[in-house]
C-alpha cells in the first residue's frame, strides 16, 4: 500500500469513528432503558433500522467525500434516517439523539464555513426539539426525576456543545487528507515535468549529435559522387571520411544515450572547418591566445555545431567566420557567414532553440539573425564565471 492510500486509510478510519461512537452511545442508552424499565420495543426496532440504513449510507458518504465529491442527495436521506432514528430512540444525546450529530459530523465536510454554520444550527434545534418531544411522549429515559426545565437546559448545553466540538474536527481531517492529495498531485506533477523535461533535453542532444553528422555525411556524400568519375581516387578518400563520420555518429550516439558525452571545442572546430571547406565554404577560425574558462568550451562546441549544421541546411554560404573571444567579465562566440537563411528567421527551428536553452542554462543568451548586408550573425554570449 503507497503512502497515499495509506493516508486514505487513515482518514477514513477518523471519520467512520463517528459511527463506532454512535452506536456505542445508542448501546449504552439501550441498557440505562432496559435498567429503568421504560424501553419502548416498538419505538426502538425502527429506531434501530434507521440507523443501520443511517449507517450503511454513512460508508459512501465517506468514501464520496474523499473523493472530493459531495453526494448531496445521499446526504439529504442520511438526514431524514438520523432524524427518524432520533424521533423514535428519545433523542436522548448519549443515545439515539447522538445519530444527527453524526450526520452533523459528515455533512459539514466539504463545505463552505457559512454553509456548516447553518448546518450546526439547523442540528442543535432539532435535536434539543427531539430531545423535548422524547420527554414528552415518555420515550426518553431522561426523564426521571428530572424536571422540563432542568431537561431543557441539559439538552441544550449537550447538543450545543456537540455541534460546537464535532463540525471543526471532522473538518480537520478531510483538510489534512486534501493537503496529502494536493501534495502527492504536486509530486507525481513535478516528476511528469522532470521527465518531460529530461525527453526534451535528450531530443535537443540527439539533435545536436545526429544532425550535424548526418549533414557533413551528406555533404561528403555529394561530393564523393562528384568526384567518382573524375578523380576517383579523391571520392575514394571521401568514402573513408564518411565512415568515419558515420562511427564517430555512432559513438557519440551512445555516448549520449549514456549521458557521459561532454564535446571537445578544439576537435569540434577542426571538424566544422573540414566538413565547410569541403562544402566549398571557405572557413576562418579565430581562438584566444589562452584556454577558455572552465565549463565555457563545451558549451560553445554545442554551439558551433549547430551553428555550421545550419549553414550547411539552410544557406548558401560561400564562407564562414567564427570568432570566440573572452575577457574576465564575459565570453563570447560569433559565427558569421554569407548566407542568409532561406527560412523565416525568427523561426530558429529546434536545434538553436535548443542552443538557447543551453546557453541559459549557464546564465547567456543566444541571438542569431541576419545583419542586413547579406550576412548572418550568430552570437553566444555567456557572463563570467559560469551560473550553476
Amino acid at each position: 500500500m503507497d503512502e497515499i492510500a495509506r493516508a486514505r486509510r487513515l482518514t477514513w478510519v477518523t471519520l467512520i469513528f463517528g459511527l463506532a461512537i454512535t452506536w456505542f452511545l445508542i448501546g449504552v442508552g439501550i441498557l440505562a432503558g432496559v435498567a429503568e424499565g421504560r424501553l419502548l420495543w416498538w419505538r426502538l426496532v425502527p429506531a434501530l433500522i434507521a440507523t443501520v440504513c443511517f449507517t450503511w449510507l454513512s460508508r459512501r458518504i465517506i468514501d464520496a467525500i474523499l473523493d472530493r465529491r459531495y453526494p448531496t442527495k445521499r446526504m439529504v436521506w442520511a438526514a431524514v434516517l438520523a432524524l427518524i432514528a432520533a424521533g423514535l430512540g428519545g433523542a436522548d444525546p448519549f443515545g439515539f439523539g447522538f445519530v444527527p450529530m453524526c450526520w452533523l459530523y459528515l455533512a459539514t465536510l466539504g463545505v463552505s464555513r457559512r454553509t456548516a454554520v447553518l448546518q450546526s444550527l439547523g442540528v442543535f434545534v432539532a435535536t434539543v426539539g427531539l430531545g423535548m418531544l422524547g420527554v414528552a411522549t415518555g420515550a426518553s429515559v431522561m426523564a426521571i426525576d428530572v424536571s422540563p426545565a432542568e431537561l431543557l437546559v441539559y439538552y441544550v448545553l449537550l447538543n450545543g456543545l456537540w455541534c460546537v466540538i464535532l463540525p471543526p474536527s471532522g473538518r480537520m481531517w478531510v483538510w489534512i487528507w486534501t493537503l496529502a492529495v494536493q501534495a502527492h498531485e504536486g509530486r507525481e506533477a513535478h516528476t511528469r515535468l522532470a521527465l518531460a523535461e529530461e525527453r526534451l533535453r535528450f531530443a535537443r542532444d540527439l539533435h545536436d549529435l545526429v544532425g550535424h553528422q548526418l549533414s557533413a555525411i551528406a555533404v561528403k556524400t555529394e561530393l564523393a559522387v562528384r568526384l567518382s568519375d573524375g578523380d576517383p581516387a579523391a571520392a575514394k578518400a571521401e568514402m573513408a571520411e564518411i565512415n568515419t563520420l558515420t562511427r564517430k555518429a555512432l559513438r557519440e550516439l551512445r555516448e549520449a544515450v549514456r549521458g557521459y558525452r561532454e564535446l571537445d571545442l578544439a576537435a569540434e572546430l577542426d571538424s566544422v572547418k573540414s566538413v565547410l571547406e569541403a562544402a566549398g565554404v571557405r572557413c576562418e577560425v579565430h581562438l584566444p591566445y589562452r584556454d577558455l574558462p572552465a565549463g565555457v568550451a563545451p558549451v560553445f562546441a554545442y554551439a558551433v555545431r549547430e551553428a555550421i549544421t545550419n549553414v550547411l541546411k539552410h544557406s548558401t554560404a560561400t564562407f564562414c567566420d567564427i570568432t570566440i573571444r573572452f575577457t574576465e567579465e564575459e565570453a563570447e562566440l560569433r559565427v558569421r557567414n554569407d548566407g542568409v537563411a532561406r527560412r523565416h528567421t525568427d523561426d530558429l527551428g529546434s536545434g538553436l532553440t535548443g542552443m538557447g536553452e543551453r546557453v541559459s542554462a549557464v546564465g547567456g543568451k543566444l541571438a542569431a539573425h541576419p545583419t542586413g548586408d547579406g550576412e548572418f550573425l550568430l552570437t553566444a554570449v555567456v557572463s563570467l564565471p559560469l551560473r550553476g
